[in-house]
Parts: C-alpha cells; sequence; structure tokens
C-alpha cells in the first residue's frame, strides 16, 4: 500500500507528518511513500532528503494511507480516492462538524490524539509527544519574557534571587516545564487535583503543593478530571496567596472534551509583580488564564506578560515532526502486524478501536471507555441491566496471620533441634535473615524495587564463592549440587548487573 505524507493547510503549522527517517522505517514494514512537494521545508527537511531515503515526491492525497498533523481541509477530502484511510489530529471532541463531514465519505478516519493512556499505547501517545516538547517551549518562551536570570547567584555586584515558578497542572506537558524550569535554576512549585503526582513532582526537584478536598482521588483515565465547586473554591484560595510571591507561572489543566477549566481570574493576575509572566498552555481550549488571547502575547495594566501561544511544540518543527512521526511509525507496526505493507484495522484491539473516528464512511465516535487506572470504578459508572459483579477482597485475619506464622517457628525450631551442631547455626542466622529481609525490602517505596534487586542480586556472589569451595568435595552429589549453584548464582549476579546498567543508561546523555 501507499502512505501519502500531506503538505500541512493549517495557517501557521510549521510540522510535517513524517521525517526522512521515518520513510526509512515505514518502507522496513513493506510500504510506499509519497510526500508533498514541500511538505518537509518548515522543518527544514527538503524534498531531496526524502528522496535520499527512498520516498517519492509527487500528490500524497491520491494514497491509500494519508498522514497529516492537523486534520484535512474540505479541498483535501474532496481530493482523496475512495477507501482511503486518513490518520492525523483530528480533534473529534472539539470539531463535531468534521466528524459529520468524515463520515459523508467513504473512507476511514484516525484521530491520533484519540489514543488511550495504557502502557502498552504510549508509543503512540501523541499528546504526550507534543505535551513534552510544549511544556520545555514553554519555559523558553517564559524565559524569553521575563528578561531575568532563573538560577540564583551571588556576585560582587550583588545578590540575585533564583525566579519563582508555578506549575498548575501536572500531566506531560507540566512535568516537562518543572524539569525545564528547574535545571535553568529556578524555585519550582506545582499542583494538581490528582495526588499521586506528588511524588512525580518531588523527583525533579519540584514542590507540591495540594489542595484539600474531599474530591480529590486517583485518576482513573490518566487525566484530571473536572472537579467540584469545593476544590475550585481551595484552589483558588491556594493561587491567590501563592500568585504575588510568583515570577512565572505555566497553566497546563486540560479536560478531554471539555473547554479548559478557569484557574486564574484577573483580580489574581492584577495581585502579581510587574514583570511576572503567564504562560497559558491550555489557549486553544479557552485558556486557564482570564485575559489569556489565543496565539498572542499580551501585557496586562500592570505589567505581567500573559503569552497565549497555541503553536509551542511547532516552534520546534523537527524535533516535534520526528516524535510525531515516530508516533505514526509505531501505529503502522502495530496495524501491519504481518509486515508486508498491508493495513489491518482491528476493532478488537482496544488501542485501534479508541482512535476510529470513521470506518468505511460510518462515525464509529465515541468510542467505548477505557479504563487505564488500576483503581476501582465506582457502582455509578456502571450501566445496563446485569448487575454489577464484584469480587470481595479476601484478607487475612490477625489471628491466621499468627497462626501460619507459629506453625512456620515451630517448623524451624524442630529442623533446628534435628540438625547438627554446625548446621543449627547457620539455620538460626538464615532465619534471622529473612525477617530482617523482609521488613527491610517491605519499607522500601514500590518505584524504588527494580534497581534495588538488581543490585541485590549481586549478593548471590556469596553464594557462588561458597559453591566453588565445595565443588571438588569427594561427594558426587556435593560437586552437582555445587555446579548448579554457580551456574544459577552467576546467572542471577550478571542479570542483576545488566539490568542495573540498563536502567543507569536511561538517564544518561548520548
Amino acid at each position: 500500500m501507499l502512505i501519502g505524507v500531506s503538505k500541512e493547510t493549517t495557517p501557521g503549522e510549521t510540522r510535517v507528518a513524517a521525517t526522512p527517517a521515518t520513510v526509512v522505517q515505514l518502507r522496513k514494514l513493506g510500504y510506499e511513500v509519497v510526500v508533498d512537494v514541500g511538505a518537509g521545508a518548515k522543518a527544514d527537511f527538503s524534498d531531496a532528503a526524502y528522496l535520499d531515503a527512498g520516498a517519492s515526491v509527487g500528490d500524497a492525497l491520491s494514497a491509500d494511507i494519508v498522514f497529516g498533523v492537523n486534520g484535512p481541509s474540505v479541498d483535501q477530502l474532496d481530493r482523496l480516492r475512495p477507501g482511503a484511510t486518513v490518520v492525523a489530529i483530528l480533534s473529534p471532541a472539539f470539531k463535531p462538524e468534521l466528524v459529520e463531514d468524515l463520515s459523508r465519505r467513504p473512507i476511514t478516519a484516525l484521530a491520533m490524539d484519540a489514543v488511550p493512556r495504557i502502557s502498552r499505547a504510549q508509543s503512540l501517545d501523541v499528546l504526550s509527544s507534543m505535551a513534552n516538547i510544549a511544556g520545555y517551549r514553554a519555559v523558553v518562551e517564559a524565559a524569553h519574557a521575563f528578561g531575568r536570570f532563573f538560577t540564583g547567584q551571588v556576585t560582587a555586584a550583588g545578590k540575585v534571587p533564583p525566579a519563582r515558578v508555578l506549575v498548575a497542572g501536572v500531566g506531560v506537558a507540566g512535568l516537562a516545564a518543572i524539569g525545564a524550569a528547574g535545571s535553568l535554576g529556578a524555585v519550582v512549585k506545582a499542583t494538581d487535583p490528582r495526588p499521586e503526582v506528588a511524588d512525580q513532582v518531588k523527583s525533579l526537584g519540584g514542590e507540591y503543593l495540594s489542595v484539600a478536598s474531599a474530591d480529590v482521588e486517583i485518576s482513573t483515565t490518566g487525566y484530571a478530571k473536572q472537579m467540584s465547586d469545593d476544590y475550585n473554591a481551595r484552589a483558588a484560595a491556594l493561587y491567590a496567596e501563592t500568585l504575588p510571591e510568583t515570577d512565572i507561572v505555566i497553566t497546563t489543566a486540560l479536560i478531554p472534551g471539555r473547554p479548559a477549566p478557569r484557574l486564574i481570574t484577573a483580580e489574581m493576575v492584577a495581585a502579581m509583580k510587574p514583570g511576572s509572566v503567564i504562560v497559558d498552555m491550555a489557549a486553544a481550549n479557552g485558556g486557564n488564564v482570564e485575559g489569556t488571547v489565543p496565539g498572542e502575547s499580551v501585557v496586562t495594566d500592570n505589567g505581567v506578560t500573559i503569552i497565549g501561544y497555541t503553536d509551542l511544540a511547532g516552534r520546534l518543527p523537527a524535533q516535534a515532526s520526528q516524535l510525531y512521526g515516530t508516533n505514526l511509525v509505531n501505529l503502522m507496526k502495530l496495524m501491519t502486524p504481518h509486515q508486508d505493507g498491508e493495513l489491518v484495522l482491528d476493532f478488537d484491539d482496544v488501542v485501534q478501536r479508541s482512535i476510529t473516528v470513521v470506518r468505511d464512511g460510518e462515525p464509529t465516535w465515541p468510542p467505548p471507555p477505557v479504563q487505564v487506572s488500576a483503581a476501582p470504578v465506582s457502582a455509578a459508572a456502571t450501566s445496563g441491566d446485569a448487575p454489577a459483579l464484584t469480587v470481595p477482597r479476601q484478607s487475612i485475619s490477625t489471628g491466621r496471620k499468627l497462626g501460619i506464622t507459629g506453625v512456620a517457628a515451630a517448623l524451624l525450631f524442630a529442623l533446628i533441634a534435628v540438625s547438627p551442631t554446625a548446621l543449627q547455626v547457620h539455620l538460626s542466622v538464615f532465619a534471622l535473615a529473612i525477617v530482617i529481609g523482609y521488613y527491610v525490602i517491605g519499607n522500601v517505596h514500590h518505584a524504588l524495587h527494580t534497581p534495588l534487586m538488581s543490585v541485590t542480586n549481586a549478593i548471590s556472589g556469596i553464594i557462588v564463592v561458597g559453591a566453588m569451595l565445595q565443588i571438588g568435595h569427594d561427594n558426587t552429589a556435593v560437586t552437582v549440587i555445587s555446579f548448579a549453584a554457580i551456574l544459577l548464582a552467576s546467572i542471577n549476579v550478571f542479570g542483576g548487573f545488566a539490568v542495573t546498567r540498563r536502567m543507569l543508561a536511561m538517564f544518561s546523555r548520548s
């Protein structure tokens, strides 16, 4: 099948849906690729670079599969061939007229911004890819408008205090902003209605500001939800208290399918210091800040700059195009099971079902809801005539726990009693090691279990040394057991260090 990479018609769009590097990957999957003339020019990808990668340059809209960044224009839709598949950021929740237009045509439309937030779909998550770039760029834009140091300094000419940054909304964009601002030396604080993000903020060197409210709970969708009036009132009080001492504010709060929530009022902006900067990353969906002008930077009467740029990711076009193109390649890998250049749309796959807006001219939006968290689903969320099936969690009573512990202790004492004197000492040490190890490992945060175990596996080296001392024993059984111990413990040792090395490589700059 032929994949076409269309030229963007949205004013100001600098990204392109495929780069020369991703063209090579698409061809390895068995596809041929055609690129519109000048499609990658604004991202500094020339037509010659696409030709060198194995693509052709021509009419992309005549292809079987058409890639785009934004949804196609009416003119582009009219030029599509019957049976074509369109893949782009379609925003079906905000553009019902586009969904209606697509459903009148004999085509299939896939929305890359509808990828569910589940683990195996992370490589397809365009929203996360673009939000990561936008969060970083938001800090760059803020630093440019702020016009002062982010980091604190002590010089012969005087002391320079660090910039104080507040990030409202700790999703992918918020985390990227926290990391970028922190790396520049700013004092960063962040707030979010999801308490589970507190550890992520702290891991990046920020301070998490919590809002105590009854409706704060773990998210079951991967996104923040619409909050109650009580929470909004408490959050507003937090902003009113924090903003007068804040130099830079970056807001990222979005709720899927709804306008952006209003977090900061004009009165709060008026209380900020002259020269402060606000970057409203939700400007395209209505904005989190009163006074935001989408696509523009404005200065209030008290000297506060409000940046409402809606193309933050597009301000790094080459990087954004590469990440977006990689997301599309990963989608093609999922939908090309035989790597033969033939696209297969499987509605039994929750990922493919979720992103399908129109299938052969039949509307399929909205998709069934997908639970993406281990948090329990409330009874109110269930529907249908059949009662919801609930499996009660079986908990072990205290008496049963004591009984099991007593039986285990009795068996251990009996084993020690019938053991030779030399073995009794080792069994006692073994029992104490189990107790100490249980409490030590049990109190380690779950996020550290993998690095902890990959390092402690090296303790198996003690087994290797002991087995090497016994392998020359006259008894054949002892020799065989020693050999097996050396083999298995060595695998454990080398495997532990291999896991550690791979984990450390994730944090190393190439």
